[in-house]
């Protein structure tokens, strides 16, 4: 079913009808997220800081406040929020999106602590350059993939495995850390990333958008 995990009347209803349909909930994965447009903090403005932390931020926040009251009376549940190599290294061009990243690694660490004594453990997964590039062009595919250390893009198929085991028993004594599956790029010097928007891209004294 479609909603907007931006609004809590939207997680409402989708939770209530995953309750009543399959009993209970006992995994949620928080995976909602934009990257955007890229734009330059001095061009920026209030409503696209907004929409990206919405997004990728308050979204998770409101997911796991109508989940954890279910799993909490059964004494056990596990939440596994997406992040990216954003909450760790900085993009040019992206601060509202690495912003919401590093937002969505501390709220997993602060739950972790806070969810614990009620047996919810709190994890979060940081996928790297996963092939979600709808209609991108094969040579930018192609120097994308080159940047990874193991020498090929990721793919959905690469998340299944360590998702399934941060909701597994196998990780019953693992909680409040993150699980980077990025191929190596974040133990680079250099994140690849951070070259998309170069400073030759920075507006002009001329170009700069009042606050």
């Amino acid at each position: 079913m479609g909603a907007d995990v931006g609004d809590s009347a939207h997680v409402t209803r989708v939770v209530d009808t995953a309750v009543s349909t399959y009993g209970t909930m006992d995994v949620l994965v928080n995976n909602a997220a934009e990257a955007g447009v890229v734009k330059h903090f001095l061009q920026s403005n209030e409503k696209w800081w907004d929409h990206f932390l919405t997004t990728n931020l308050k979204s998770q926040y409101l997911c796991i406040r109508r989940v954890a009251p279910i799993m909490a009376k059964k004494g056990r549940g596990c939440v596994i929020n997406l992040s990216s190599g954003g909450g760790t290294r900085s993009h040019r061009g992206l601060v509202a999106y690495d912003a919401s990243k590093g937002g969505v690694e501390a709220l997993t660490r602060a739950l972790a602590l806070e969810l614990s004594p009620y047996g919810i453990r709190v994890n979060t997964l940081v996928p790297g350059l996963i092939a979600t590039f709808a209609g991108e062009p094969e040579e930018a595919s192609r120097m994308r993939d080159s940047t990874v250390p193991l020498g090929r893009g990721g793919a959905a198929e690469d998340l299944a495995g360590p998702a399934l085991f941060l909701a597994s028993p196998d990780a019953a004594y693992v909680t409040g850390t993150k699980l980077v599956v990025d191929g190596g790029v974040l133990v680079q010097q250099r994140s690849p990333q951070v070259d998309t928007y170069r400073p030759s891209d920075f507006p002009s004294l001329a170009d700069l958008v009042e606050g």
